[in-house]
């Protein structure tokens, strides 16, 4: 059997080291920070954006192209007043809520005085007008009542499913927690749109292409509104 003689390498195994990565660049940090805002605030208001999404597309054809989704269904009655008479029209929207459980506070409480008005060839005097209105999402309850009579009558509007999730849209009946939530949703989409921009500028080097369609969607929208003044 053959002997192969043991010969040594030429040049001595350099040792095996590990190269630390780059520092991150600015435009790389502010990349993943813009990133990791815009995954957040998407998040919060991803339920609201869809509520109000479907909504505004219902409020936009209430007119024009009409989806007749959002329905109400009203009633009258009369109900006769207690004896004695709330003394003004804050006594009676106070009756009112208190005798038929209305769980929202009167929106508006008015009082319209009395006045001459023309009934033919004679003037006859108008008496006062109350009138109150009492509205929440879900429905509307409009009181009126003349100064004299024996009742008041109320007209009652009581809404579907989608006219609920109008109401809650345009903030009918809401409270203030409800309004400043509806803001935080509202700035969210603010700079949601903002950091989109400043992300597609960031990673993407056809600027001339975004440049083209922000310039042709706001000429756009601005013929459209021009067009409607």
């Amino acid at each position: 059997m053959p002997v192969i003689p043991f010969r040594s390498p030429r040049t001595p195994p350099q040792p095996f080291t590990v190269q630390p990565p780059p520092a991150p660049t600015r435009r790389a940090l502010a990349v993943k920070w813009l990133r990791k805002m815009h995954g957040w605030i998407g998040l919060w208001g991803a339920v609201l954006g869809l509520l109000f999404g479907s909504t505004g597309i219902l409020l936009n054809h209430r007119a024009v192209l009409r989806i007749p989704a959002a329905q109400s269904q009203e009633s009258t009655v009369q109900i006769p007043l207690p004896s004695p008479a709330p003394a003004d029209p804050q006594a009676l929207a106070a009756w009112l809520k208190r005798s038929l459980k209305l769980p929202p506070d009167p929106a508006r409480v008015k009082s319209e005085p009395a006045r001459p008005v023309a009934w033919g060839d004679h003037a006859v005097v108008q008496p006062a007008r109350w009138s109150a209105s009492f509205t929440s999402p879900t429905g509307a309850v409009q009181a009126e009542y003349w100064v004299g009579n024996s009742y008041v009558t109320l007209k009652r509007s009581e809404n579907n499913v989608f006219a609920t999730l109008t109401n809650l849209h345009k903030g009918v009946g809401m409270s203030v927690g409800w309004i400043l939530l509806v803001d935080t949703l509202a700035g969210s989409i603010i700079l949601l749109s903002l950091s989109g921009v400043v992300l597609w500028m960031l990673t993407n080097r056809r600027r001339t292409v975004g440049i083209a369609i922000a310039s042709v969607s706001l000429l756009l929208a601005g013929g459209v509104a021009l067009a409607a003044l």
